[in-house]
């Protein structure tokens, strides 16, 4: 069972798992930090400003304010942030693995000959044309 247990472990997978979530907590706070001290600010001080509001975080409706509207109204606003900061991220990954493995497909490719470097650059020049 012990040997089940550690041949579990150190498959491929777990331990990338592993990997990923403690780098994800470690982004997390630095994503949380942009949105929290830096975007946040930037995009509602206006408002806040306005409706004579110091602190999001405690402005509030209700006796004592006990309905937090401004902590969840931050709490939105920090998750379509995220969701967008890793959107861009995600995407330029993508860009850039597709641009690898264009290039190795590229490469992988054997040397053509005069003629068939002509019709090569024919074929391109249709591809453009309207």
């Amino acid at each position: 069972m012990l040997k089940e247990f550690k041949t579990f472990i150190m498959r491929g997978n777990v331990v990338d798992l592993a990997i990923g979530v403690i780098i994800g907590a470690a982004f997390s706070a630095i994503v949380t930090s942009l949105i929290t001290d830096v975007i946040t600010p930037m995009i509602l001080a206006p408002a806040m400003k306005t409706a004579h509001v110091e602190d999001l975080q405690n402005w509030g409706i209700g006796a004592g304010k006990t309905i937090k509207i401004g902590k969840f109204l931050a709490a939105v606003i920090n998750f379509l942030l995220t969701a967008f900061i890793l959107f861009l991220i995600i995407k330029s990954i993508n860009k850039a693995t597709k641009r690898k493995k264009d290039e190795e497909v590229k490469n992988d490719l054997p040397a053509l000959n005069k003629e068939e470097e002509l019709l090569t650059e024919i074929r391109d020049l249709l591809k453009k044309t309207p």
